[in-house]
């Protein structure tokens, strides 16, 4: 067999689409950005189908053509300019590595740009007019995202990650390639079939009934040689978009019928489950009451709505208001998105002491600034966490401790950064010298990526909806383009007339 040539590259962001801070090309260098041949070693989430292509193409002896690796954090809408530009710096690159037997794609899926509400369907659609119908093109995605008809037309097939926290990429991108290699070497012929449930939900695998949900999948994978992959687009419902929602994608060898009613049942059970899969949440009066009653530490407050993974600015102050008025102490906070302040941290440097205004500055429902006698504790011109196999940067950064009137330390430490993150794990502390085993209560912004990070260390941990920085209610946002006929927007979608 002749030696394949292969083209990979990955773009990819998430959009909410509510939020109003732009993502340009700086963005995208901030979080992550390597030229052709420059990406690591180690994967970056939706960057991971280049490191594990380049594993397996050494294995076959072919040739892996790389082409550049985007991501930028969550935000809003994606610049045209930034976006345009991307998508011709990988389309040009692909065009000059012509001939090529596949084009592997690492992509998020809900990504919208200025003018554009489908980047991702507008790379692939361009991607098969360039190297025509016979040339294999696939993609891993992220289960956040909006699987457009567009998409699966210009595909031949998708693998999305099964986990939420999402600390399955590496394994989903091994899926992925196995299937191209099986099919260039002519052993499937992959046939992608789509089931749209017509609902809005959050499906934590954390929890019941999604991780049963995810198990059987995966059981149905290794048991039946038909079935080449599985997967549910959860959908995001911060992405106001007409085919935002939640879908099965069933991947079969040649059976068409087979991966239709295997997409369908499961889409089926997804919708009968729909409202039960979201974890409990309390108010932030709640959380706070329940964490400073606890007995065994630390109670890990998850500030869920106001979450830089979700596209959110990451400012908000509702729970550090909430603690600070119930005189909580052994706090520490991971993080509040303040550039301005971390440059006033910076500025008066380590042990200085200052009135500090910091937080809610981004957008309504994110609380009030917090107005404090701080001291400096820690500065970190590059601070950086982990989150599985990838480093995720959010500095320059600053730790400060809020001081009484009287300068006298309150017992509440508050992690200030730059570049936007959502907490995804320990590391976030560590890496700016909070001492973890001191703490009785940590507060994070994510939803549930952090979960697999912190669940071992944490006694209790407590989901907590402050405030609204984040569109978390589907029956009631102020969608404009999402469908109205979907759940929980009507009660029955399938309804004749719905």
């Amino acid at each position: 067999m002749a030696a394949k040539r292969i083209f990979t590259a990955a773009m990819a962001t998430e959009t909410n689409t509510f939020s109003p801070i732009v993502i340009d090309r700086r963005a995208f260098v901030e979080s992550f950005y390597a030229a052709p041949g420059a990406h690591p070693d180690t994967a970056t989430l939706c960057t991971a189908p280049i490191p594990v292509g380049r594993r397996f193409c050494a294995a076959e002896g072919w040739e892996l053509i790389e082409g550049s690796a985007a991501w930028a954090d969550p935000a809003g809408l994606v610049s045209g300019p930034a976006h345009v530009g991307l998508r011709d710096e990988i389309l040009d690159q692909l065009r000059a590595a012509l001939p090529v037997d596949a084009v592997v794609l690492g992509l998020h899926g809900a990504m919208v740009a200025q003018g554009c509400d489908d980047p991702e369907g507008d790379l692939l659609a361009r991607v098969r007019e360039i190297v025509g119908p016979d040339v294999l093109v696939c993609a891993e995605l992220d289960p956040h995202s909006h699987l457009t008809a567009k998409r699966v037309a210009a595909a031949d097939f998708f693998v999305v990650f099964k986990e939420f926290p999402h600390t399955d990429f590496v394994d989903r991108a091994e899926d992925l390639w196995r299937i191209v290699v099986d099919t260039l070497h002519e052993r499937v012929r992959p046939v992608m079939s789509t089931y749209d449930c017509r609902m809005i939900d959050i499906f934590p695998t954390s929890r019941q009934p999604m991780r049963g949900f995810v198990d059987r999948m995966m059981q149905i994978e290794a048991e039946d040689a038909r079935v080449l992959s599985l997967s549910a687009i959860h959908g995001f419902m911060a992405g106001d978009v007409p085919e935002m929602g939640t879908k099965m994608i069933a991947v079969t060898d040649g059976d068409a019928a087979l991966g239709a009613e295997l997409a369908e049942r499961l889409g089926q059970e997804l919708f009968a489950n729909r409202g039960r899969h979201m974890m409990p949440v309390l108010t932030a009066e709640e959380a706070v009451a329940q964490a400073m009653a606890a007995e065994a530490f630390p109670v890990v407050i998850a500030d869920i709505w106001d979450n830089p993974g979700g596209g959110t600015a990451g400012d908000a102050t509702v729970v550090l208001k909430a603690l600070m008025a119930c005189g909580a102490t052994g706090v520490a906070i991971g993080t509040i998105w303040d550039p301005i302040a971390v440059g006033l941290c910076t500025a008066t440097g380590v042990g200085g002491v200052m009135p500090l205004r910091f937080g809610a500055k981004s957008a309504p429902d994110t609380g009030e600034p917090v107005d404090a006698l701080v001291r400096v504790e820690a500065l970190v011109p590059e601070a950086a966490m982990v989150f599985g196999e990838s480093v995720v940067p959010f500095g320059p950064a600053a730790r400060i401790a809020l001081l009484d009137a009287e300068g006298r330390d309150t017992g509440i430490q508050v992690i200030l950064n730059t570049v936007r993150a959502q907490s995804y794990d320990p590391s976030l502390f560590t890496a700016m010298g909070v001492e973890i085993a001191a703490q009785k209560i940590l507060v994070l912004k994510s939803t549930n990526h952090f979960y697999a990070a912190f669940a071992p260390i944490a006694a209790e941990i407590l989901y907590c909806s402050a405030g609204k920085p984040y569109p978390n209610d589907p029956a009631t946002n102020p969608y404009r383009f999402v469908r109205p006929d979907i759940w929980p927007r009507v009660a029955d979608p399938f309804a004749t007339g719905a």
